[in-house]
C-alpha cells in the first residue's frame, strides 16, 4: 500500500484552495508505489494526482524532478505536470510533509506486458534520453556503486539469511565492478527508475510515464540495461529473448547504441540487477514489518545477477 500518511477531507480542501483545481469532490488512496503516499482527486476542474513526498525523497531533490517533468513535457514526452499554486510555488505542505498536485494521465500499468509493450518503451526512453539533453539542472546518482556499497554495509552480515553464500557472491561482484565499471560512456539525465508500474498504457500505444523521483544523470546504457531487467524477465526468472529483442529495437530506431555501450550492456545489466536487489535485501532485513516501505523479496533479482553474469555477448539480449 502507498498511503504512509492520511490526510484528513478538511484538511485537503483547505489545501487546494490554494491551487487553480476548483472544489475536491473525492478523494482516495493508490495502492500502487513505495516511496510515497498519493491519492487520486476528482475536482469539479477534473481530475488529479496528489503526492505527499515521505523519508526517501530529499525536498531539496524536489526542484529537480518537477523540473525535469516540465522540461520533458515541453519536448513532448508524456509525463505529469505539476500544477502551480497561486502565489506561483508548485511546493506545498500538507499533513506534515512536502506535497504537489500534478496533472492526470489517462492509461493503465501492465501485469502482462507483450514485445510490443516492450517495444514502445524501448523508444519512450530513447526519446526521454534525447529531450533531457539540454536540461540546465544536474543530479547525482545517488544510488551508483558508493550507494549500493553503502547499503551492503548495513545488510552483509545478514545476508546469507536470505540466500546461501550470497554474501561471497555480492563481495565478488563489487570487487567486479570497483575495477571494470564501464566509464566514459554517453550520458545524460536518465529515469533510472522505469519499470511497468510507472508505464501507462492505453491498449499498445503508450500514454505515459510517470514516477521520476530516481530521475539523475548517469550512463543512457545503464538505464536500458533497467528496463531489460524490468520487462523482459519472466515470473519464473526466464529471460524472455523476444520482450529483450522488441525493447532494443525500440530503443535503437530513436537512439542507436555505440558499440561500446553495446558491449557493456551485460555489466550495467548486472549492476542494474545487483542496485535493484540491494534495496530489497535492506528492507527485507530491517523494515519491521508493517513499516513505512512495502518489503519486496530480494531473490528475483539475485536470479537476476547471476543471469547476467553468465551473458558472453550483448547479442543474447536480442541485440543483431
Amino acid at each position: 500500500m502507498a498511503v504512509y500518511t492520511d490526510v484528513a477531507e478538511g484538511e485537503l480542501g483547505a489545501f487546494l484552495k490554494h491551487y487553480p483545481v476548483g472544489d475536491l469532490l473525492s478523494y482516495k488512496g493508490i495502492a500502487e508505489g513505495t516511496e510515497n503516499s498519493n491519492f487520486l482527486l476528482h475536482t469539479s476542474s477534473g481530475s488529479y494526482i496528489l503526492t505527499l513526498y515521505e523519508k526517501r525523497v530529499e525536498k531539496a531533490d524536489l526542484p529537480f524532478f518537477l523540473g525535469l517533468m516540465g522540461h520533458l513535457a515541453k519536448k513532448g514526452v508524456s509525463c505529469p505536470l505539476p500544477v502551480t499554486a497561486h502565489d506561483g510555488s508548485v511546493i506545498g505542505t500538507l499533513a506534515g510533509r512536502p506535497a504537489v498536485i500534478i496533472t492526470f494521465l489517462e492509461g493503465l500499468s501492465l501485469r502482462r506486458p507483450t514485445s510490443t509493450h516492450c517495444g514502445e518503451v524501448g523508444k519512450a526512453l530513447a526519446a526521454l534520453h534525447l529531450a533531457g539533453a539540454d536540461f540546465s539542472m544536474t543530479r547525482p546518482n545517488a544510488l551508483a556503486i558508493d550507494g549500493w556499497r553503502k547499503l551492503w554495509d548495513a545488510s552483509r552480515v545478514r545476508a546469507d539469511e536470505v540466500e546461501p553464500g550470497l554474501a561471497a557472491e555480492v563481495d565478488a561482484d563489487f570487487a567486479d565492478f570497483e575495477r571494470n565499471w564501464p566509464k566514459d560512456l554517453p550520458q545524460g539525465i536518465i529515469h533510472a527508475d522505469l519499470f511497468p508500474d510507472n508505464v501507462f498504457f492505453l491498449g499498445e500505444k503508450l500514454s505515459g510515464l510517470i514516477d521520476f523521483y530516481f530521475a539523475c544523470d548517469d550512463l543512457y546504457a545503464y538505464d536500458v540495461a533497467t528496463c531489460l531487467n524490468a520487462w523482459c524477465f519472466e515470473k519464473d526468472f526466464s529471460f524472455n529473448l523476444t520482450k529483450g529483442k522488441a525493447l532494443l529495437a525500440g530503443y535503437q530506431s530513436v537512439r542507436p547504441l555505440s558499440d561500446r555501450e553495446k558491449a557493456a550492456l551485460p555489466m550495467l545489466a548486472r549492476g542494474s540487477a545487483l542496485r535493484f536487489m540491494l534495496t530489497r535485501l535492506y528492507d527485507w532485513l530491517t523494515v519491521p514489518n508493517g513499516g513505512l516501505v512495502m518489503k519486496r523479496d530480494p531473490t528475483e533479482y539475485i536470479r537476476r545477477m547471476r543471469f547476467h553474469r553468465a551473458i558472453e555477448s550483448p547479442s543474447e539480449y536480442g541485440l543483431a
